[in-house]
């Protein structure tokens, strides 16, 4: 027994080092204030805003490649700025978890909470870091709060049950707050304050909506994949290389991007200068900040468009090449439209692209060449999917059979005939998307790169969707997860009526203990104290 008393106290002593930075234990003098119990508050507050703050990271972890684009063509600078957020964030998140454990351990073990003023100073940048960073979001990526939405239909069920896990586990430490409390408002308003907390939490299913809430027999057909750029987590995007991977991996529809050159030929790549994807900057330095649309075509067949993805991976996965992969993307030039439909052709795959620069004041030429050389590829004209909105009627007239692709979604007194559209996946709801399955629309919503996400666009009823990852979203044989309603109603249940029962036992518990052990643990004290004071005789 005094072996076990010691080992507790040594325990109390350590955590107290590490919360307050003090080898000593509760003393006379040394109790916790009113002003010790807010920072606890703000402790609390700042781990909670922590957590979230790392759920929304996770879930821009689908568009991050967007953002490490838009930093490099701000900065010239390429990092995979994902791997920093998330360092970061898991490190703020670690040191303000740790702390609200030791201050909830201490309360336990009735040791005052002398938060170190080192903890303060980290505790409020902790918190300026994190709302710097959803202002961050707000200004520049506002449409990651509609990503956190959709989020929520994939993940709210298990953010559910773990609230109320959670909830329940502090039950013991409210208890016990509430028990040591002689203020009988303060002690009434914990209790309001956590019962009310727990409640709400109780009742928040009602609000929770899921499309893979239903039986494996509604479950849609599988979306099919477009191949974004090709293959780009495998091959440098927009090469031969990149979209013949896409293949391999079922894609039915490559998308990419047109451009034409100075002399008139159609070739493919996003980015409006070369920077990015090509090593202008060795064989064309003075030229290296112009426009792609300004080189010919003579000139663009002198880049190597492969090895700047070896140099700067854009995705984790292109470490992963083997050997014989390297020497093939080092070996990649820039593509041209034409080569691009021969490959398409050749593997019955239809092709989807945006025509850029769209502001061109010549844009019309650039539609009317691209028409043309497609005309005379010798591909199927089917399997020309036509993106570009300008001039759509002229590309009718000229390409009957090309099948037209709307960006936008459809109006209440619409005159088109829409059979197609393509629209970022933040843009339609499941409702949505299932309306326009009944109306025989089909939907190809983009970027879709993580399975969760792919998952809930799945059971939503989306037809098919534009992918970075079609080496992942291929191998899916069904969704992330399927639960029928009547069955998720029943876990609801279930995990509410276990945890009020556990909460009820705590209290009841703490209630106990807390009147047997009072004078015991006084004269434990005073006894302990007289030991030691003989002892230092």
């Amino acid at each position: 027994m005094v072996k076990d008393v010691g080992c507790c106290s040594q325990c109390a002593t350590c955590l107290l080092c590490l919360y307050s930075c003090r080898w000593t234990r509760n003393k006379k003098g040394l109790v916790t204030s009113k002003c010790d119990c807010a920072w606890f508050f703000f402790v609390f507050c700042v781990c909670l805003f922590a957590l979230a703050w790392f759920y929304l990271a996770f879930v821009t972890l689908n568009d991050f490649h967007n953002l490490n684009e838009f930093i490099f063509r701000k900065t010239g600078w390429w990092l995979d700025w994902s791997m920093v957020m998330l360092s970061g964030t898991t490190t703020l998140v670690t040191f303000s978890s740790l702390l609200l454990v030791l201050a909830l351990c201490l309360q336990l073990w009735h040791q005052p909470l002398k938060l170190h003023w080192i903890h303060k100073v980290l505790l409020i940048l902790t918190a300026l870091v994190v709302a710097s960073a959803f202002v961050g979001v707000e200004v520049q990526w506002e449409e990651q709060w509609e990503s956190a939405r959709i989020s929520l239909q994939a993940t709210g069920p298990f953010l559910h049950i773990g609230a109320v896990v959670g909830m329940t586990l502090l039950a013991w430490p409210v208890a016990d707050c509430f028990y040591r409390t002689s203020c009988s408002v303060l002690r009434t308003l914990l209790l309001l304050l956590y019962l009310g907390a727990v409640f709400a939490l109780y009742l928040a299913p009602l609000g929770i909506d899921s499309p893979c809430l239903l039986e494996y027999s509604q479950l849609p057909p599988k979306p099919a994949l477009f191949g974004h750029r090709g293959a780009p987590m495998l091959a440098p995007e927009n090469t031969l290389m990149s979209f013949r991977k896409a293949v391999d991996y079922g894609v039915s529809v490559l998308e990419t991007d047109v451009l034409v050159s100075a002399d008139g030929v159609p070739f493919i790549m996003h980015d409006e200068k070369l920077i990015r994807t090509t090593n202008v900057q060795e064989v064309f330095p003075a030229q290296a900040q112009s426009n792609a649309s300004s080189f010919n075509w003579t000139q663009l067949q002198q880049l190597d468009a492969g090895s700047w993805f070896l140099q700067k991976p854009p995705f984790p996965t292109a470490r992963s090449l083997s050997k014989a992969e390297r020497a093939l993307a080092q070996a990649q030039r820039v593509l041209s439209l034409k080569q691009l439909l021969v490959e398409a052709k050749r593997h019955n795959v239809s092709v989807m692209f945006d025509l850029r620069p769209e502001k061109d004041p010549h844009y019309e030429d650039l539609v009317n060449v691209t028409v043309k050389t497609i005309l005379h590829s010798d591909i199927s004209p089917e399997l020309i999917l036509w993106l570009p909105d300008e001039f759509r009627d002229w590309v009718k007239q000229r390409a009957p059979r090309f099948q037209q692709v709307y960006g936008r979604k459809k109006l209440s007194n619409e005159t088109e005939d829409l059979r197609r559209i393509n629209l970022p996946y933040q843009n339609l709801s499941s409702t949505e998307i299932r309306e326009y399955r009944r109306d025989n629309i089909s939907v190809n919503l983009y970027v879709v790169n993580a399975p969760w996400l792919f998952s809930i666009l799945w059971c939503a009823g989306a037809n098919s969707v534009t992918t970075n990852a079609c080496q992942v979203l291929q191998g899916m044989e069904r969704p992330l997860w399927l639960l029928p309603r009547a069955t998720y109603q029943m876990i609801w249940i279930v995990t509410d009526c276990v945890s009020f029962l556990l909460i009820v036992w705590a209290f009841f518990l703490l209630r106990k203990w807390s009147r047997r052990k009072e004078p015991q643990g006084y004269d434990s004290d005073v006894l302990l104290t007289k030991i030691h004071s003989l002892l230092s005789e």
